[in-house]
């Protein structure tokens, strides 16, 4: 290669190294460095000259080439001339002090090339940088900063230059008066020092080991005096840090006692800086550096200092720390680092000074101050040692502190005295207290909030960071657990501890398996001699109250659980076994589920079980008893926690239970009552239930207890017994009369209560006798007061419900009594008035107390009981609760707020509305139990049948849900003697079916449900037995499906069926009745009226239908006027239903009335043609009748556009194009289907034709529908093909239409053809065997005088011709001669068409093709040569057609045009239209295997080779597709084995190319096996500079690179490098970025 040309080259990219596309300009740089890499000197030449004769070049440019002059020297130092390094080290100098400003960019890049240099020829760069670094005169600021920076680079090539250097450099600093060669000086010294101490530091590898420290003491002390007495005190802060950085890195090399003079100074002035500069980094390093040289060469005066220093560190330490800002964590470790060396030289004050810190209340301050103690505690070990019991107790008042930030660091801290012993001296446990109150602590937010700050500690995280303390300190510091065991149980049992219990129960499992099974002695716990232990009796309590509640707490009920079974031995000897076997099947229970899914009451009951079964175990009446009592003792420490306090009560009755000391009993009982708060009605019923578990052993004791307490001075007017009881304060004397009223009420439910739990819980055989003269007495006389002798009852809310609460619970314990023994409740009928009273005076209008669901509940226990009730009371009782029930508002009405209550919560107001219609309906089927027959009933249904009618959804609803749930347990209960007639059947029925229709959804399945249970009475009043299942009554329970989700036939058919059902069980008049009621509802606007219509239309029309034939259009026409009144879809059905049997009388009247409907048809007509679909024999006759009609009438006619223009619209005839309409419609009805099926091949061929002659057709404007939108004619067409094929059940032909969207292509005029390629191609594929009867449909079509019918059937077949069923069916010459006569056809697109079919033979059957060689040769050839071809769409075709022929073609076929078409196609390959380029390649890929062994074959191949490469980056991917073949099959006939193996393995059309990979590879094998076509192949290549396509420009620009790259230097002369050279320089200023990077990255190959 000529020297020129390199420089040519190399010239042009440095012209581009400033491109203005960042890609580009890396790309220059990195050519021009492989350049400089291969050709170092004369690179670095041309950059030194480029540089010298652009004098005024910009410096964004001057830059780029000293970046990578820098590059070059880098990695080619050793290959650059002695010479070229001297005029480098010259040109960098120059460049870097020509200015006198400063100007950064480019002073520095000139620098680092002398910095680069430096690490070589350090000798020579110091000749040039001395020679500019005088005495007596300022230097440059570069000069001085690249001195700096070689010695950092070049550490024993500087530092024997340093001590000369330092001296010509200290008269210089009294020079400089400007900030920036201030700063720059520091920034030197600051340097030079650090690399004096790395020398020092690692003399054995030093070139000269002779130096040493005192060599430099002299003129560092010299600079440390101007640097700290002027420099330090500039006003520039970015001055000063590099001052105090260089004096840092100064102390070090300071004699001792030159450094001893300065501290006093120094350290105050360091100190200083920190309140002048926020970036405090710089500063603690230095200071740390001072600190750590006066400590290493002993200095005395440092300790005057030490003040300052602490209190100026520690406001470091105590700065906030951002660890995503790298300087602020840095500082904050080297202010550590200082307290580190300090407490090394002055612990005494050191440790002093931080513990007096932790004194100061301020957060931040207090903060730092424990950050400090952690530090030492950890790096200071040993000094902190002697210390301990004075840091002990330090650390308490920091404890006391609120601030979460500060308790964080606490932890931290404990954490680390806990590693170093402190927690087992004497005061440890209060550390272990702080973790546990932390573990305690509950969210700051609720869930969904997000704290404020950023840095905000919130009590979760720091709760979660003591859980994690409290873990580790049990697992991992072995000594501590004898300091947690077992006093860590003190903690769970005191309340403020709660949150804490999970963590702590688990710290203790640890703990205590641990020491089990290390049977260590310390695992019994001598609750005598531990001191502030609960006892076994409240751990065991605690523990259980824990579990019944398992998910409060952080789910502490596991965990507790877990806990007693561990501590089993120490709770009680005899619990070890039990427990083993009891507590595991609960801990399970409760991991496998969740707060929502857990059943809580049968998890309590378990409990209670698991309690009873153990105390019976451990057979100890003392321990139990001294369990209940101080189970009592400790109910008092859930006031704040009632749910778990109820659960208590209950705790301790089933203990009083297993307690056989009657005293105890008695004084446990008189405890509860006593200390109970009664105004909560949770602790009232808790009381009870504990009363009442009590009971069940100690009735006698329990009821006197009762008694006795109601006769106690708690019950008294005056305050001063019962509440001083509860409030010894002496000012609550001073209590209103009546707040007092208001207590003894309570206390008075609380009793009521207690007597109704007694009477549920105590044994079955001792209660009854009790109930009259025991209970109900004593309750009556707490309910009621006497005044003046006159009884005057309560009207407290609370006692009310207590009352109906016992009275119920009575009831209950009455009711199962009497299984076992008879019983005569004399006041049952009493109570039942006084119940019903209590309704009486709730509110009508709202649900705001639970008096009505605790009534009825009660009733219904009452009610069954003997004597029984009179008519009259039954149907008072029933009256007034069914009444005020079904009455309520909504669920979802919000009653008005009232003065004394409160808005009930959603959730609340849902559980009050179920339970109440819940006892509701317990007390209407006890009613009903009383008297199950038809009469007893009736007695029940009279009272609701009024409400089946109200005029409100929610009132019905309650009614018709009331009424089935009577039916099903009337059915349920039912027992039937005789042989007797339901009499009330019809009745009941007619009322409830209309309902079936309600509009209220939840109404409809419900009054089904009572059809279906009121026949099923019926069946077995008519003998049938339990068992017995009827077909037709099962058939409604899935209309109840369909009911609740109604669509246009559901509800019809569900009323139908319903009917069916019904007419069955009923006599003839009933049914007579019925469904004349519902014809005249016809125009109702209630739904049952509309179903029933439907019913009686259809029948009447079917019998009375066929004399009807002259009325026919006029009832149509009515019906079609009604059907738009119509709003009930099931009577719309019906009426189309209508027009369906009147077609099957009148066939022709209906369709000929039905064509002359006005287009486009509106939906009501619509509905009236789909019907006709709906008998098959009708369908078909209908389908007949179009086919015919479509055949043989225009399909459209040529209207002038107007008189002025000119031209014409085709315009659609009305009749074809209603009947089109029509059939579309029809075919939509899903029972067409079999007529579509047995027409399909004439459907199929009329549709298709009817779409053809339909594209771009506009439609009439004679009697159209002025209201609707126009009629698309094509659309209509298509519509109705695509139905058809719906309906022809060719899903799969269906499956691929919608995903190649064929529908919306076909009725379009532009994507027609292609929606009709893709139908051919859907049938050929998924409908073979229908395809010979449609072909024979579609040949007469050919010859049709509408061109655009001919068009369609063209395409259609042409596409036939691709697929092998054309073979298998015998079809192929059908289908080819039809093509041959098409091929002379006069319309373009025809023709186009045929030869596209013509070349579909050899995809389709490539069998055939030598069949047919000579025609079709003869057709593409002329398509080929084809001149009334517009848009070369018949030259494509041709081409593309030819091309797949040619693959099955015999060789003697073809032999002979193999050239002439090669000549034909190779101007093609350029060709700009996409399609044209790719076909031409894809056929001379496909001629390939003609021309192999014909020298002018591989001739015209090598021609076109370089096209085809080029084109493999192609812009558009089929192109590159059909490159990659076209290489793939020519490879054979290029004459290269390594190329055609290349070709072969690497193109292929699924696979990525490595263009650049592949094209160096080919490169290679060019050269070395065609060396004599380099000429021609360069040259070719050349052209491609000025392609069209930027791709392709790249892609020659890299095949050029490669080309060059891989060249030996022998055969350059081949080449002409000239033109090469323009081409690329040319391709460098390309508007197109990724051309310019590829011309650059070739240039990069010119070596």
């Amino acid at each position: 290669m000529e020297e020129t040309d390199v420089e040519q080259v190399t010239l042009a990219l440095l012209d581009a190294a400033t491109d203005k596309d960042l890609e580009v300009q890396e790309q220059v740089r990195k050519s021009i460095l492989t350049l400089g890499k291969q050709q170092p000197d004369k690179v670095l030449a041309m950059c030194q000259d480029y540089l010298l004769k652009n004098a005024k070049l910009m410096v964004t440019h001057r830059v780029v080439i000293l970046q990578t002059i820098e590059l070059i020297i880098e990695c080619r130092i050793e290959k650059v001339s002695y010479p070229r390094i001297k005029s480098i080290i010259s040109l960098a100098s120059d460049e870097m002090t020509r200015s006198k400003e400063v100007i950064p960019d480019w002073q520095q890049a000139a620098s680092n090339i002398l910095v680069a240099v430096g690490n070589k020829h350090i000798n020579e760069i110091m000749e040039e940088i001395l020679s500019k670094f005088q005495p007596g005169l300022l230097p440059h600021f570069f000069i001085v900063q690249t001195l700096a920076n070689l010695s950092n680079a070049n550490v024993y090539g500087m530092v024997p230059f340093l001590n000369a250097i330092l001296g010509t450099m200290l008269p210089m600093l009294s020079m400089a008066k400007q900030d920036n060669m201030k700063w720059v000086f520091s920034s030197a010294l600051c340097h030079f020092s650090e690399s004096i101490l790395e020398y020092l530091a690692n003399l054995d590898k030093a070139p000269d080991p002779t130096v040493r420290k005192d060599t430099f003491s002299s003129e560092i002390s010299t600079a440390f005096d101007i640097l700290f007495n002027s420099w330090l005190q500039s006003r520039e802060s970015k001055l000063r840090l590099t001052v105090a950085e260089a004096l840092g890195s100064m102390c070090h090399l300071m004699a001792s006692d030159k450094l001893e003079e300065n501290i006093p100074k120094l350290i105050p002035a360091m100190l200083s800086l920190y309140k002048k500069n926020n970036e405090h980094y710089i500063i603690s390093k230095s200071l740390c550096q001072v600190i750590d040289a006066s400590i290493n060469m002993g200095s005395r005066v440092l300790e005057t200092q030490l003040d300052s220093l602490l209190n100026a560190l520690h406001h470091q330490v105590s700065a906030p720390v951002d660890y995503n800002n790298l300087p602020t964590a840095k500082n904050h470790n080297e202010a550590l680092r200082c307290f580190s060396l300090l407490a090394n030289s002055f612990p005494d004050r050191l440790v002093l000074f931080v513990l007096q810190k932790l004194e100061n209340g301020n957060e931040r301050s207090r903060a730092g101050s424990l950050g400090v103690l952690r530090h030492l505690l950890n790096s200071t070990t040993s000094i902190m040692e002697s210390r301990k019991l004075l840091i002990l107790a330090s650390i308490r008042q920091p404890m006391a502190d609120h601030s979460n930030k500060v308790k964080k660091r606490v932890v931290q801290v404990i954490s680390a005295m806990a590693h170093h012993g402190y927690l087992e001296l004497e005061g440890g446990e209060l550390l272990v207290r702080f973790i546990v109150q932390n573990c305690a602590l509950h969210d700051t937010y609720q869930k969904g909030e997000k704290p404020s700050e950023s840095e905000e500690v919130t009590n979760e995280s720091l709760r979660k960071m003591c859980d994690n303390t409290l873990h580790l300190l049990t697992t991992t510091v072995g000594r501590l657990a004898d300091v947690l065991w077992p006093k860590l149980l003190y903690y769970l049992t005191q309340s403020q501890y709660s949150n804490a219990t999970t963590p702590l129960c688990k710290s203790l499992i640890d703990l205590g398996n641990k020491k089990k099974n290390n049977q260590e002695p310390s695992f019994k716990i001598d609750f005598t001699q531990e001191v502030n232990l609960p006892s076994p009796q409240t751990l065991m309590a605690r523990l259980l109250v824990n579990a019944a509640f398992p998910f409060n707490h952080r789910n502490h009920g596991a965990p507790s659980l877990s806990l007693l079974q561990v501590l089993s031995v120490n709770i009680h000897p005899n619990a070890e076994i039990l427990w083993e076997k009891e507590i595991p099947p609960l801990i399970s229970m409760l991991e496998e589920s969740t707060a929502e899914s857990l059943d809580k009451k049968i998890w309590i009951e378990k409990l209670l079980k698991f309690l009873s079964k153990t105390l019976a175990t451990l057979d100890d009446d003392k321990w139990v008893c001294q369990l209940a009592a101080e189970a009592t003792r400790y109910l008092s420490t859930y006031n704040n926690a009632l749910e778990e306090k109820s659960f208590l009560y209950r705790f301790i009755g089933v203990t009083l239970q297993q307690c056989f000391n009657k005293e105890v009993v008695k004084k446990q009982l008189q405890e509860i009552l006593l200390a109970a708060r009664h105004n909560d009605a949770i602790e009232r019923e808790g009381v009870a239930m504990g009363v009442g578990l009590c009971a069940n052993s100690h009735l006698e004791g329990t009821l006197a207890k009762l008694d006795e307490f109601g006769k106690s001075d708690a019950f008294k007017k005056s305050p001063s017994i019962f509440n001083l009881l509860k409030f010894p304060d002496v000012s609550f004397v001073s209590f209103s009369e009546d707040r007092n009223d208001v207590e003894v009420e309570k206390v008075k439910s609380t009793l009521i209560l207690c007597y109704g739990q007694v009477a549920l819980n105590a044994p079955p055989e001792k209660i009854l006798n009790r109930i009259d003269q025991d209970i109900l007495r004593c309750i009556s006389k707490h309910f009621s007061t006497k005044v003046l002798g006159i009884k005057v009852e309560t009207k407290d809310l609370t006692m009310k419900l207590s009352l109906i609460q016992s009275v119920g619970l009575i009831a209950k314990a009455i009711r199962e009594c009497v299984k076992k023994q008879g019983y005569f409740f004399s006041r049952k009928q009493e109570l039942i008035t006084v119940m019903l009273d209590f309704i009486k005076t709730e509110p009508a209008d709202s649900l705001r107390t639970p008096v009505r669901h605790l009534v009825m509940t009660t009733c219904a226990n009452l009610v069954p009981l003997d004597p029984a009730m009179s008519e009259n009371d039954t149907f008072d009782l029933l009256k007034v609760c069914v009444n005020s029930v079904f009455s309520l508002p909504p669920e979802t009405h919000t009653p008005e707020k009232t003065k004394e209550e409160e808005i009930m919560e959603p959730e609340q107001r849902k559980a009050l509305y179920r339970n109440t219609l819940a006892a509701l309906q317990e007390l209407l089927e006890s009613v009903l139990a009383k008297d199950p027959t038809p009469d007893g009933l009736q007695t029940v249904f009279k009272h609701i049948e009024p409400w089946l009618s109200s005029g409100q959804d929610h009132e019905r609803q309650r009614a018709v849900s009331a009424t089935a749930n009577i039916l099903t347990y009337y059915m349920d209960n039912l027992t039937v003697k005789n042989m007797v007639s339901f009499h009330n059947l019809g009745a009941l029925l007619g009322r409830l079916s209309p309902r079936c229709s309600d509009p209220h959804p939840p109404v409809r399945p419900a009054a089904v449900d009572c059809i279906y249970t009121l026949l099923y009475i019926q069946l077995r009043y008519e003998g049938f037995s339990l068992d017995h299942k009827d077909e037709a009554v099962d058939s409604l329970i899935p209309l109840k499906d369909q009911l609740e989700n109604p669509d246009h036939s559901a509800l019809y058919k569900a009323c139908s069926d319903l009917t069916k059902v019904m007419s069955k069980r009923l006599p003839q008049q009933q049914m007579t009745t019925l469904v004349f009621m519902l014809f005249e509802g016809l125009v109702d606007s209630q739904t049952n009226c509309c179903r029933a219509s439907s019913v009686i239309l259809n029948t009447l029309l079917k019998s009375r239908g066929g004399g009807l034939q002259e009325l026919v259009p006029e009832m149509l026409e009515v019906l079609h006027v009604r059907l738009q009144s119509i709003t009930e879809e099931q009577v719309r059905v019906a009426a189309c239903q209508t027009v369906l049997i009147l077609a099957s009388q009148h066939l022709q009247t209906v369709v000929n009335t039905l064509v002359n409907q006005p287009l486009p048809f509106d939906s009501w007509t619509c509905e009236m043609w789909m019907a006709l679909g709906a008998d098959p024999i009708v369908a078909n006759e209908i389908i007949e009748i179009v086919i015919e009609k479509l055949t043989i009438l225009a399909p459209y006619v040529d209207k002038k556009e107007s008189m002025i223009r000119g031209g014409t619209t085709k315009v659609a005839t009305s009749q074809p194009l209603a009947m089109t309409c029509g059939l579309k419609e029809l075919l939509l009805n899903g029972h067409s289907q079999e007529v579509a099926v047995s027409l399909f091949p004439k459907l199929f061929s009329c549709l298709t034709v009817r779409l053809g002659a339909s594209v771009g057709v506009s439609a009439p404007k004679g009697n159209n529908n002025k209201h609707a939108a126009p009629t698309h004619v094509a659309g209509v067409a298509a519509d109705a093909l695509r139905i058809l094929l719906a309906r022809a059940q060719l899903d799969e032909v269906m499956k691929r239409l919608d995903e190649d969207k064929v529908w919306e292509a076909i009725k379009e005029p532009n994507t027609h053809i292609a929606g009709v390629t893709l139908l051919a191609r859907a049938m050929s594929k998924h409908a073979g065997p229908r395809l010979p009867a449609i072909v024979e449909c579609l040949c007469p079509s050919l010859n049709n005088i509408y061109e655009s019918q001919r068009i369609t059937v063209t395409a259609f077949f042409s596409e036939l011709l691709n697929h092998h069923v054309a073979t298998e069916l015998m079809l192929i010459d059908v289908l080819m001669n039809n093509m041959m006569e098409r091929i002379s056809e006069p319309s373009c697109t025809v023709r186009m068409l045929a030869v596209r079919g013509l070349g579909n033979i050899a995809v389709g059957s490539p069998e055939k093709v030598n069949k047919y060689a000579k025609e079709l040769l003869a057709a593409m050839s002329s398509g080929m040569e084809e001149k009334d071809d517009p848009g070369k769409l018949i030259t494509l075709e041709a081409m593309s057609g030819l091309s797949k022929v040619l693959l099955y073609l015999d060789k003697k076929n073809v032999h002979l045009l193999v050239v002439y078409i090669f000549m034909r196609i190779k101007p093609f390959l350029e060709s700009e239209n996409d399609e044209i380029r790719c076909a031409s390649i894809y056929l001379m890929g496909n001629l390939s295997k003609f021309g192999s062994g014909e020298p002018v074959f591989k001739d015209q191949i090598h021609n076109v080779l370089v096209s085809l490469l080029l084109h493999l980056v192609d812009p558009n991917p089929q192109v590159v597709k059909a490159c990659k073949y076209a290489m793939r099959v020519c490879a054979p006939v290029v004459g290269s084995e390594q190329i055609t193996t290349m070709f072969q393995n690497h193109l292929h059309e699924d696979k990525s190319l490595h263009y650049g990979e592949f094209i160096n590879d080919l490169t290679k094998y060019l050269i070395q096996d065609f060396p004599g076509m380099l000429n021609f192949y360069h040259i070719s290549v050349t052209q491609f500079f000025k392609s069209n396509w930027p791709e392709v420009r790249a892609g020659a620009a890299m095949f050029i690179g490669f080309l060059l790259g891989n060249l030996p230097e022998e055969q350059l002369s081949h080449l002409n490098m000239g033109t090469i050279t323009k081409g690329l320089v040319m391709l460098l200023q390309d508007p197109d970025p990724a051309v310019r990077a590829k011309a650059a990255e070739a240039m990069g190959h010119f070596h």
